[in-house]
């Protein structure tokens, strides 16, 4: 019964804040911060699901510089959990498919979110273009999963090279932001614990060649998955 609610009130919750999202763009269309403002609404549905969140922020990242932000993608909850950890003038990259989302879709587009088609390569490749030329032009940061799929408690899956090219390109540093396992979430227990969520030191891309963007994103998930590894054992004490 428990579990049947919080669907239900998580479903209306999305409806509620994707329509006063949407008027939000109305009112200030273009906003590099519409993005950042609906994050942080979405994040209070995790009130619902049972979940504590802590996020940590390193004062290694300056408000002032544009990164290119990569996450592990673990489960649907992602939506309510990292969506705290959302920085100031960050967009998301998501699948196009989103954008036919009741609600969801439609103000996940409008808030200036970047939508790529990853079935079609010349078009994934056009969007890093577009993706390079927007932080550049408006000096915004980027949030991508460069596992490109949810890992469902498979830890840290191998990583697509497209955030570490996007960085390069727009010569933006990278910065891993990493979240506790959350596979354990259950919508019949009243109590889900905490979830810790931790925004590594910035890689910066000053010096990379193509040829090192693979060691690089190799790299990176294995440091990724030693904080894992170490931010699920805190989050269970």
């Amino acid at each position: 019964m428990l579990a049947f609610i919080r669907i239900i009130l998580m479903a209306i919750a999305i409806v509620i804040i994707s329509c006063i999202s949407m008027l939000m763009c109305l009112v200030r269309p273009f906003h590099r911060n519409n993005v950042y403002r609906t994050a942080q609404w979405m994040a209070k549905v995790s009130y619902i699901v049972g979940v504590e969140i802590e996020v940590r922020v390193p004062q290694t990242i300056s408000p002032e510089q544009s990164y290119v932000y990569i996450g592990n993608h673990q489960n649907s909850y992602d939506l309510f959990t990292i969506s705290k950890a959302v920085q100031p003038n960050t967009v998301s990259v998501g699948k196009k498919s989103l954008a036919w989302i009741p609600f969801f879709g439609q103000m996940y587009w409008l808030t200036g979110n970047i939508l790529i088609d990853r079935n079609n390569k010349n078009k994934a490749s056009n969007t890093i273009t577009s993706t390079v030329d927007k932080i550049k032009k408006k000096g915004i940061s980027v949030w991508l999963f460069p596992e490109g799929t949810r890992s469902y408690g498979r830890g840290i899956l191998p990583f697509k090279t497209g955030a570490f090219r996007t960085a390069m390109s727009a010569g933006s540093p990278i910065v891993p932001c990493v979240c506790s396992n959350s596979n354990d979430i259950k919508l019949n227990r009243w109590n889900n614990g905490k979830l810790i969520i931790e925004y590594m030191d910035p890689i910066s891309m000053e010096g990379l060649r193509t040829e090192d963007i693979r060691k690089l994103a190799n790299d990176t998930r294995a440091k990724m998955t030693v904080k894992f590894d170490q931010l699920t054992q805190e989050a269970k004490q």
